[in-house]
């Protein structure tokens, strides 16, 4: 496979968005009076959307009926502080010089809002800014399903088969496998101990952002 494209999750691959999420839901957990959780309780279930931070911050699940008022109100203190704390994790910024330099692009495919995902982008300050940025509601279905990457695709003109998709949830190495991409999992990500990881069939993983220079190699080595 000649892989011209690399393109990742944004929370939990990227940046390091855990102390914003997590943040925000303390702060409607105060102002429900209700007990605050420990961020490093909450950065397992960062990468995986309000729903999941409200389940367990208060247990409110979408079946609940004051689901969407809740969700609502976590996602207007997230808007307060979604900047406050994230960074891009060691090492990104020089994997996507270095992406550059081979001559790859690379791009972003989030199941974050895109209310979100517009405003945090360019503030993050990657080294050369992503050629393509897919969003949750972009497509009207986000990942697990295949429309966020093939749309991706469509717009950096790359053949899916031409893609290394890098993702740290289990939703990431679904949609990149579906969609006929090379995936990779991000080891360093928001993972849960319970997650069974070897269960999920990635193609490669890495520990750090780096390591993914190794597994393009490999795979040009292969493809020669």
């Amino acid at each position: 496979m000649n892989i011209q494209a690399v393109l990742f999750d944004l929370d939990g691959t990227l940046a390091d968005t855990a102390l914003d999420l997590g943040g925000a839901l303390n702060a409607l957990l105060r102002a429900k009076r209700l007990p605050e959780k420990k961020l490093v309780d909450i950065r397992p279930y960062a990468s995986h959307g309000s729903g999941a931070l409200l389940e367990f911050g208060a247990g409110i699940t979408p079946e609940h009926p004051d689901f969407e008022t809740w969700r609502q109100e976590y996602l207007a203190q997230y808007d307060l502080c979604f900047d406050k704390d994230t960074v891009l994790f060691d090492g990104v910024n020089e994997l996507i010089s270095e992406l550059d330099a081979r001559g790859l692009v690379w791009g972003i495919i989030t199941n974050k809002p895109a209310r979100f995902t517009d405003k945090l982008i360019p503030k993050l300050n990657f080294a050369i800014a992503p050629a393509v940025v897919v969003s949750g509601d972009t497509c009207g279905e986000a990942k697990p399903s295949v429309k966020p990457m093939l749309y991706a695709c469509e717009k950096i003109n790359r053949l899916p088969e031409n893609c290394l998709y890098v993702g740290d949830a289990q939703r990431d190495i679904q949609a990149g496998q579906n969609s006929g991409m090379i995936s990779v999992l991000a080891e360093w990500g928001y993972i849960a101990d319970t997650d069974d990881v070897e269960s999920w069939h990635y193609d490669y993983a890495v520990r750090q952002p780096l390591d993914i220079l190794d597994i393009l190699d490999i795979v040009e080595r292969h493809h020669d």
